[in-house]
């Protein structure tokens, strides 16, 4: 009976220090996320045209802040052309703020999170496929 009482206590030990641990972790993000949001809302990215005509400005998400357009631009008179250089910089600008919102975020999660990976894929597959691993290795723990 002495040995199962000292497993049983060895192994609550252990639970209780991954416990703290894991806790531990919860807190530093928990407490990071107002500054992580704070951020997230303040931050710009600006992109401009090849040739300086147009410059688009977007946030976090990508959602368009502002464009301006250069008086040059109405020289050329051909819509066409600026709707698509327009809308080529908004692309250029739309993929910086997701790259520089997940190297933001990437500070405030664990190392190897899928949701950083998330934020430029858009892959609920990788993202839940992390989730899926770590429940099935515990399962064959366990098992």
């Amino acid at each position: 009976m002495a040995l199962a009482e000292s497993v049983d206590r060895d192994a609550n030990r252990a639970l209780r220090a991954r416990f703290d641990e894991v806790y531990g972790q919860y807190r530093r993000l928990r407490s990071g996320l107002d500054e992580l949001q704070t951020k997230l809302a303040e931050l710009r990215v600006t992109e401009r045209s090849d040739d300086g005509q147009v410059t688009a400005t977007v946030g976090a998400r990508g959602e368009l802040i502002a464009v301006e357009l250069s008086p040059a631009v109405f020289h050329d008179r051909d819509a066409r052309a600026l709707s698509r250089k327009i809308t080529t910089t908004v692309h250029r600008a739309t993929a910086a703020a997701i790259a520089a919102t997940q190297d933001l975020v990437a500070g405030y999660l664990p190392a190897g999170s899928g949701s950083v990976d998330f934020l430029g894929s858009g892959d609920f597959g990788a993202l839940l496929g992390r989730a899926d691993t770590v429940i099935q290795s515990e399962g064959e723990r366990r098992g």
